[in-house]
C-alpha cells in the first residue's frame, strides 16, 4: 500500500508550470511530461487552482501559479491534492476484539504515535518549498 500518487503528480505539474512559464502549460502538455492523460491532469489542477496554487481560465489553455516559488511549500501542494484527510495518513484498524487485551488497547496505544509521524512528515514538508524543487531540478538538467 502507498499513499496517493497525486502528491507527486501535483509537484510535477507546478514545477513544470513555473520551468515553462514562458510557453503554455495546458493539460496536454503537463500530461505528456507525467506520462498520464489530460483528464487527470485537470483534476489535480483543479484541486491545485481551489487551493490558490495555481490559475487557470475556462477555455483558455495554460497555467501559471498563483504564488511565488518560496510561498508554496510541499505541505501545500499535500493538503491540496487530498492526498489523506487531516490526521489520517495512518489510520488503525477498526473494531479489535476487546476482549483481547491487545485489542482493547491497541488503539489507544498506537494513535499518539501514528499523530506524531504525520505531524512530523507534515513539518518536513512545510520547510520545502517549491522554489527548493524547481532549483534542484535545474541543477539536474545542467549535468
Amino acid at each position: 500500500m502507498s499513499i496517493s500518487s497525486r502528491f507527486a503528480v501535483g509537484i510535477h505539474i507546478l514545477a513544470l508550470i513555473e520551468i515553462n512559464k514562458d510557453g503554455v502549460s495546458s493539460s496536454e502538455f503537463l500530461a505528456r511530461s507525467v506520462n498520464t492523460n489530460p483528464a487527470l491532469i485537470r483534476k489535480i489542477m483543479g484541486m491545485l487552482k481551489k487551493a490558490g496554487l495555481i490559475e487557470v481560465n475556462p477555455g483558455i489553455a495554460g497555467a501559471k501559479l498563483s504564488k511565488e516559488l518560496s510561498d508554496i511549500t510541499m505541505l501545500d501542494v499535500y493538503k491540496a491534492v487530498h492526498v489523506v484527510q487531516d490526521n489520517e495518513l495512518f489510520k488503525v484498524h477498526e473494531s479489535p476484539n476487546i476482549e483481547c487485551p491487545v485489542g482493547r488497547n491497541i488503539q489507544d496505544t498506537i494513535e499518539p504515535l501514528f499523530s506524531t509521524a504525520q505531524l512530523a512528515m507534515e513539518n518536513i514538508l512545510g520547510k520545502v518549498n517549491l522554489e527548493d524543487i524547481v532549483k534542484d531540478i535545474d541543477k539536474k538538467v545542467e549535468h
